[in-house]
């Protein structure tokens, strides 16, 4: 070609695909290639082994290409073939090449015509070929043959359109000339992914085998469905031939001739055939090349960047350094304690938005879940009351008491206190498992070395677990100390003359302290959301989603969030809150509202159910139901009317009911004072015990049982899957080094020499683009190039046809016509200077001026 730079441009680009191609990425990168597609048995494996002169290419009946093949030529003194998967082989043998083309087939699909889009790397030297890389793709396909799926069809396109799609990547459109063009799957595919024609090369194959008294001089003149690269004819050998071994070289002398003396393709002999498809393939895919080396640049620049990135911790040192070792160990210790704090503390540089993690679900806990368990459990009405009747007739005996036992107080109290233990234990026990998955969360960025995150988790997990049973030791503390001592002289405790006093309002007693928060937040709004309302649809089991927003006094649902259209609103006076069932196969979360006496809570309902999506919404409404004054059921109100009746305990005389009101009335204040004191000092002890001193633990003495557990070396050990990895990075990095490299030396290379553009194909067919127009064709042969078209004909040649060479509408037959262009009248122009006397009335023009 004349230019160091443009012959190295397709060895460059095969460098890149085997070292791309060795780490899985030859297929994904978007470098400069030729794709070949075509139907089933049109001739691809014919038309490649043509250009090696060589048979070597897996032959028979059905599907035989079932993997793509990238087959790099490159022109050489020596004959061989170098497969990537095994590396350092030589091939001599092409039978042998056949025969591991077919083994390394089978060992990805099966030996029962299985596809595989994982291609095969093939690069061939021979001096007899030019520079070159094709892909050959599998043969479009329509009926299932063996144990292919029922879908081949789809999966062979869908293979095919992962190449061609790419911009990229010139196509090959092989089609047989003995079949209608119309209906080629080569043209169709190529259509969709190119219909500006822009990359699309056509080829037709079989011109030998078409009925007698039809050609496709049409077609390769492009003129029946043009493109823009135009077609190339080529005849490969016949299956005859091929069974007969017949030489590839007598096949390229016998295709030569056949163009030659065929009277409708002789006066394009020069432009058919295998040897002029090569150089035609080798110029495009050169030209192709130059021109997209600006994007594959920048391509390779992005890539770099994003590379240097993860590879600076290791590209400048060797991995087995033990400095190094230390070095990145104390580094992803104190990343660790740095992580777990800012977990911890909310301040981290990545944020969940998809759930919470670390401290905001830790204070989730304490502000929602702790306390609902707390109520939960505290308040047990009618069976505290039953309690109480129970120990002030035991304490007074066979007595009638004429006064209120104050040890009924204190025994009830204590047994109400000692009920806060499983709550906060069970605190303890949520917090523990949130530290656990923050540690775990934390140590992913040690996952490069297993034995160090294995050591880590397990050494903060034994540390959490020991204060664990410490902190579970202090809420255990805190609650006994409660037991200790009954203050009833406390300042919020109301006494027992006050408990007398509010006697006189029992029916009141119940919701006095919701009341009284509801006298201070009249119109507060608690929480907003969406939540699934069921039972009140039409269809049985069904539900619809609506906006509800909860109040200090009511719960109101629209249909919307912006609140416009109200759809109803329900006092909350009465309301408690229970779990409900969700419906089959149902993944949500259901509650339930209801009034214990059974009335109704809407329309006809007897119960309001409720769903949220997650676990963590349903929680979080429970715990703002809680703070507008709607509590949970207990298990004794979930049976009511099945257990004990007042029967059971006696009539209460009116003395009797008022002591049980008083008790009732003490125990209510004194056990609001005890659980607010609680809900306040369980999380304080918590963070106290466990999560700070967890914190201190990982940055001040982790650091220390790390070297006591193993040497640096051991730890700092990589897994293989990261050090396989890293390899790969590196290798990836280097090569894309080198590629950057190689391809700014082209470009100075092509830019410092100048050579006369190739053959430009694009104008050749532009007369064609729309159909064919023959009054533009003596403009076509004007515009080409004279060093590629008046040499490249031999003089022999135009003995025979040039008569019918200026009367055909083709642009190429009008070639030979340009030597008789002087013969024409066209000279006598120069004669036209000297006075003749035919045209008299030119020289009195000028006397018109004078009129005036």
């Amino acid at each position: 070609m004349g230019n160091r730079g443009m012959e190295d441009l397709i060895p460059i680009v095969n460098k890149l695909q085997d070292a791309f191609a060795t780490i899985g990425l030859s297929h994904s990168l978007d470098l400069p290639q030729i794709a070949v597609v075509g139907g089933q048995s049109a001739g691809k494996s014919s038309v490649l082994e043509n250009f090696v002169g060589r048979d070597f290419l897996p032959r028979g009946s059905g599907i035989v290409t079932r993997r793509p093949l990238i087959l790099q030529l490159i022109n050489s003194n020596t004959e061989h073939g170098e497969f990537l998967h095994n590396k350092g082989k030589k091939y001599t043998d092409f039978d042998e090449i056949r025969k591991e083309i077919e083994a390394e087939t089978d060992r990805i699909t099966g030996s029962n015509k299985g596809i595989s889009n994982v291609p095969i790397n093939l690069r061939v030297y021979s001096p007899h070929v030019l520079n070159l890389t094709l892909i050959d793709l599998p043969g479009m396909t329509k009926v299932p043959v063996g144990d292919q799926p029922a879908d081949i069809e789809f999966q062979i396109r869908s293979m095919v359109f992962e190449f061609i799609s790419k911009d990229n990547c010139l196509i090959l459109a092989v089609s047989p000339a003995n079949a209608d063009l119309a209906n080629s799957d080569a043209l169709k595919v190529a259509k969709e992914v190119d219909p500006k024609g822009l990359r699309t090369i056509g080829v037709l194959t079989k011109l030998d085998l078409m009925d007698q008294g039809t050609h496709a001089r049409n077609i390769l003149e492009n003129k029946h469905l043009p493109l823009r690269r135009g077609y190339v004819g080529v005849v490969n050998r016949s299956q005859r031939d091929i069974d007969g071994r017949k030489d590839i070289k007598a096949a390229l002398a016998g295709e030569r001739k056949y163009f030659l003396t065929h009277p409708e393709y002789r006066h394009l002999a020069d432009k058919m055939g295998t040897p002029f498809l090569q150089r035609q393939l080798n110029q495009q895919l050169t030209n192709h090349i130059r021109d997209t080396l600006p994007e594959l640049r920048n391509k390779l620049q992005s890539q770099l960047l994003t590379l240097e990135e993860e590879v600076k911790e290791f590209k400048d040192f060797s991995y087995d350094d033990p400095a190094r070792q230390t070095k990145a160990m104390l580094q992803l210790v104190q990343s660790f304690g740095v992580d777990f704090e800012k977990k911890i503390e909310g301040s981290g540089d990545q944020i969940n938005t998809v759930e919470l993690s670390g401290g905001a679900k830790i204070n989730r806990i304490f502000h929602e879940r702790y306390p609902f368990e707390v109520v939960r459990m505290e308040y047990d009405e009618k069976e505290l009351r039953r309690e109480i009747s129970y120990a002030i007739k035991n304490i007074h005996g066979v007595r009638v008491g004429l006064f209120t036992p104050d040890m009924a107080f204190e025994a009830i109290t204590k047994k109400q206190i000692s009920r806060l233990k499983e709550p906060s234990l069970k605190c303890v026990d949520m917090v523990v498992n949130e530290l656990n998955n923050v540690v775990r969360e934390c140590g992913e960025k040690m996952a490069r070395y297993p034995r160090l995150r294995e050591e880590t988790e397990r050494i903060i997990c034994t540390h959490i677990r020991e204060n664990e049973q410490k902190t579970k030791s202090m809420v255990i503390s805190l609650i006994e100390i409660q037991l200790a001592y009954m203050n009833t002289n406390h300042e919020d405790f109301i006494g027992f003359a006050n408990a007398n006093a509010s006697n006189a309002a029992p029916s009141r007693r119940n919701s006095a302290s919701r009341r009284q928060s509801k006298s201070i937040r009249q119109n507060q709004v608690i929480r907003k959301g969406w939540l699934s309302l069921h039972n009140v649809s039409f269809i049985k089991g069904g539900s619809r989603d609506f906006w509800f927003v909860l109040t200090a006094e009511s719960l109101s649902w629209f249909k919307d969030e912006e609140e416009k259209e109200k759809k109803y609103m329900l006092p909350l006076d009465g309301l408690r809150l229970r779990d409900a069932e969700s419906g089959f196969m149902s993944r949500r979360s259901a509650f339930a509202l209801f009034i214990p006496d059974q009335r109704n809570v809407y329309k006809d309902h007897k119960q309001l159910e409720l769903s949220c999506e997650t676990t963590e919404e349903t929680d979080a409404w429970k715990a703002s139901f809680l703070r507008a004054g709607v509590y949970p059921e207990r298990a004794r109100e979930a049976a009511e009317g099945e257990g004990e009746t007042p029967d059971n305990v006696g009539s209460m005389d009116p003395q009797l009911e008022r002591q049980v009101e008083t008790i009732r009335n003490l125990v209510d204040s004194y056990m609001g004072i005890i659980s607010k004191q609680v809900r306040d000092l369980v999380p304080k002890a918590l963070m106290a015990l466990m999560i700070n001193h967890c914190r201190d633990f990982i940055q001040g003495e982790m650091l220390a049982h790390l070297y006591s557990a193993g040497g640096t070396d051991q730890l700092m050990e990589e897994s293989a899957e990261e050090a396989q990895r890293r390899e790969e990075l590196l290798k990836m990095y280097t090569t894309t080094q080198q590629a950057l490299k190689i391809i700014g030396e082209v470009n100075m290379n092509t830019k410092s020499t100048t050579v006369p553009p190739p053959v430009d194909n694009d104008d050749l067919i532009k007369p064609f683009s729309n159909g064919p127009h023959p009054g533009q064709q003596p403009a076509a042969p004007g515009r080409r190039p004279a060093p590629q078209s008046v040499p490249s004909r031999p003089t022999p040649n135009h003995t025979g046809p040039p008569p019918s060479g200026p009367l055909r509408p083709s642009p190429v037959p009008s070639i030979p016509s340009r030597p008789d262009v002087p013969s024409r009248p066209a000279p006598s122009v120069p004669r036209r200077p000297g006075d003749s006397g035919r045209n008299p009335s030119v020289p009195s023009r000028p006397n018109i001026p004078a009129r005036p």
